[in-house]
């Protein structure tokens, strides 16, 4: 029988620890970066919002911009998810709305992040690298071949790929970044889970009906 290591629990408790807490740091980030942008934020804000001390936020982002760097990448890597639906082995029609669906859910849960991102955009991308913009057009050339594979299978209508996703994009993205325009529009004061639903099914409708032939 193999005797577990004395500090494997110590280690395994310290990574639960480090995880929680750069979770509540860049929870009060988001918002106050998205609200105020990075130069109108301070690190004090964010310590006060996170409920931690300064000098922990400093030892897990010994930096504000690694915080906001942190913060981009998380959103880059949430779209990536989104972005799994689209592979050649299913169908084109499945695969658009599984996408549209991950994106508006995205949208829904993560509300903060996706207007901070929209700003960072809006104020110049200052903080948006090459390594950042490298990535997400690799990643959107990829999943723009599965679409050029639909087409020239006749599974889907000749459309420029990267023309195809910004639409989408900017579709679910608005649900996010001017929700409180789309609140107004249905007449309510808040979006609920119900109304990101129901954007779903009609901009899944709209499109694939637009460009996908029903099998």
């Amino acid at each position: 029988m193999t005797k577990a290591r004395p500090n494997a629990g110590r280690g395994a408790a310290e990574t639960r620890i480090r995880a929680r807490n750069e979770a509540k740091i860049l929870h009060a980030a988001v918002g106050l970066f998205a609200a105020k942008g990075y130069d109108g934020t301070r690190f004090k804000d964010i310590a006060e919002g996170s409920g931690l001390p300064k000098a922990n936020v400093y030892y897990y982002f010994p930096t504000k911009e690694r915080i906001y760097t942190a913060l981009i990448e998380q959103v880059i890597d949430g779209w990536d998810q989104a972005f799994e639906h689209i592979v050649p082995e299913r169908a084109p029609r499945a695969a658009i709305e599984a996408y549209v669906r991950a994106k508006l859910e995205y949208s829904r849960r993560h509300e903060a992040e996706s207007r901070f991102f929209a700003n960072e955009i809006l104020r110049g991308a200052r903080f948006l690298t090459r390594r950042h913009r490298r990535h997400m057009q690799e990643v959107t050339r990829e999943r723009a071949r599965v679409v050029e594979e639909w087409i020239r299978q006749k599974k889907m209508e000749p459309v420029d790929p990267r023309h195809f996703f910004l639409m989408l994009w900017s579709a679910t993205q608005f649900y996010a970044d001017f929700g409180s325009l789309a609140a107004d529009t249905l007449g309510k004061q808040r979006l609920t889970r119900k109304d990101f639903a129901d954007a779903a099914e009609t901009i899944a409708t709209i499109v694939l009906d637009g460009c996908c032939p029903r099998e």
